[in-house]
């Protein structure tokens, strides 16, 4: 199982968005689709769920059986619900894009692009634009966040962007008795390696604050996965699991692992200071 970014390197924090410096505007345009030939077909894969009790509840919300066409980008990321992305636009077939997204609802799917083998997930989400200017050289800044995830039934058209028939995903009725324990269980695992990251970097060991900020279960597992940044790969695995509490006891592990890790670093520090 890939292991969260902070793994591969303890110099960096990428736990927690309150926990790292402001993200930069990604430049991520179909310049990348060319290097890397992303190949969107009816072989897609999977992913699913809700990211907050208001989308629980809401009537209006999309049913996983309705499909809607959405317009699709394909990146060499992963986007969960309710996680904050900036992009910056500036492929000329992305910026058409765009342009038709500012005369509707402002909402496309990206879906992750495996740099490796150059095919795209089936499994997607929802972003979101709530914050946009454009250029005089029409480009685009975008801040987009992640909403419903989807899967892609059907590729529509590729030129002059690709547009897909999705239909929406949700997390399955979990017969874990105690979502709430196993969340919190998570979170304080995702305190200690944050501790034991920041004491490694040289950062001042000050109490994690609550990180959950009285999430419920489903949206909280949705934040964990998106702080293992560097494993993208791990990351859509989570993203395409339709049971909460299976996303949960992953996400565990893969702390486990990474704090065991962060320990054995951190003994070796404090032997061999000059090793750091």
């Amino acid at each position: 199982m890939a292991l969260p970014h902070v793994v591969s390197s303890p110099s960096s924090t990428s736990l927690s968005p309150s926990f790292k410096s402001k993200p930069p505007l990604r430049s991520l345009s179909p310049t990348l689709d060319n290097r890397r030939r992303c190949k969107l077909n009816s072989s897609f894969r999977c992913s699913s769920s809700s990211f907050s009790e208001k989308h629980h509840n809401n009537a209006k919300s999309p049913k996983s059986d309705d499909i809607v066409e959405l317009p699709l980008f394909p990146l060499p990321l992963v986007l969960f619900p309710g996680a904050i992305l900036p992009l910056q636009i500036f492929e000329f077939r992305y910026r058409i894009m765009m342009h038709t997204l500012l005369q509707s609802d402002l909402r496309f799917g990206i879906v992750y692009s495996d740099s490796a083998s150059g095919s795209a997930a089936e499994v997607g989400c929802v972003g979101e634009v709530v914050k946009h200017e454009r250029l005089v050289d029409d480009r685009f800044f975008l801040i987009c966040k992640g909403q419903e995830r989807f899967r892609v039934t059907n590729l529509v058209r590729k030129k002059p962007y690709l547009v897909g028939e999705v239909t929406w995903l949700e997390d399955r009725p979990s017969g874990e008795e105690n979502l709430d324990s196993l969340a919190n269980e998570v979170e304080v695992l995702m305190k200690e390696v944050i501790r034991l990251s920041n004491r490694l970097n040289g950062k001042a060991e000050k109490e994690v604050q609550d990180l959950r900020r009285n999430q419920f279960p489903t949206p909280f597992s949705f934040f964990v996965g998106s702080t293992f940044e560097g494993a993208p790969r791990e990351q859509q695995a989570l993203l395409e699991l339709e049971d909460t509490a299976a996303r949960l006891k992953r996400e565990r592990e893969t702390l486990r692992n990474t704090l065991n890790y962060l320990t054995a670093a951190s003994a070796v520090k404090d032997v061999f200071p000059s090793s750091s």
